[in-house]
């Protein structure tokens, strides 16, 4: 699950005045819908992981809808399960926040921050730092999604289930080919998002600027020229 779209959940529980501290709303930048299979231009592209608790050393803590004891950042911080949505234990199994999704973030001073539901990326008060207590967890992931095969979209401009060719990625287990399988708050117009496996240098990942991608609408066929070479 992305982080844009747990922000959202959490947010649609929340009264009206959370909209008091918000900056002026953004809007999407208009797209039209891929309906046949073509290049798109100038595309940004980022990366995702599931949080590995490997990558947090604080106290160990137990939470509701897990075995044994975790790392409490890796549970309720800004970087942990209640914020990526998923994760992965120490003992390599994955696991999912599971709500209530009517909780608060609070702020590095402890203050409620909000999400803005229509400004991606702002908060009502400062970044988040911590999930308020009561959340509850569950084994599995949230989504079934698979380390580069799987991509997040703006469903508006690149249809869920389309398949798309991405060059820079040629070197990944699928030869470049993805499926658009997933969305997020952030991801808008030009702007893909590749689930991959964590890498090794904590919370690093790759961007790549104006990129150029092939897009294959559902129910067409991937074209046997478009490869890597």
């Amino acid at each position: 699950m992305r982080v844009g779209f747990v922000t959202t959940l959490l947010f649609l529980a929340l009264p009206a005045a959370a909209h008091a501290t918000c900056p002026p709303p953004r809007h999407p930048p208009p797209v039209t819908q891929i309906t046949r299979p073509r290049w798109l231009p100038g595309v940004l592209i980022t990366e995702y992981y599931p949080a590995p608790e490997r990558w947090f050393s604080d106290r160990l803590v137990r939470a509701p809808g897990l075995p044994g004891r975790h790392r409490a950042g890796w549970l309720y911080s800004a970087r942990g399960l209640a914020m990526q949505g998923e994760g992965i234990g120490s003992d390599g199994r994955m696991y999912h926040f599971a709500g209530p999704y009517s909780l608060t973030w609070r702020n590095a001073k402890g203050a409620d921050t909000r999400p803005c539901p229509k400004v991606p990326g702002a908060w009502t008060n400062g970044r988040p730092a911590w999930l308020e207590p009561g959340a509850r967890f569950a084994p599995g992931a949230s989504l079934t999604l698979a380390y580069w095969h799987d991509i997040a979209v703006d469903p508006r401009l690149i249809p869920h289930g389309s398949s798309v060719f991405v060059p820079a990625y040629c070197d990944t287990p699928a030869h470049g080919w993805f499926t658009a399988a997933d969305t997020g708050g952030a991801i808008l117009g030009l702007h893909i998002d590749v689930f991959r496996a964590p890498p090794k240098e904590p919370w690093s990942s790759d961007v790549r600027r104006k990129q150029k991608i092939f897009v294959v609408p559902p129910g067409r066929a991937r074209p046997a020229r478009v490869r890597c070479s």
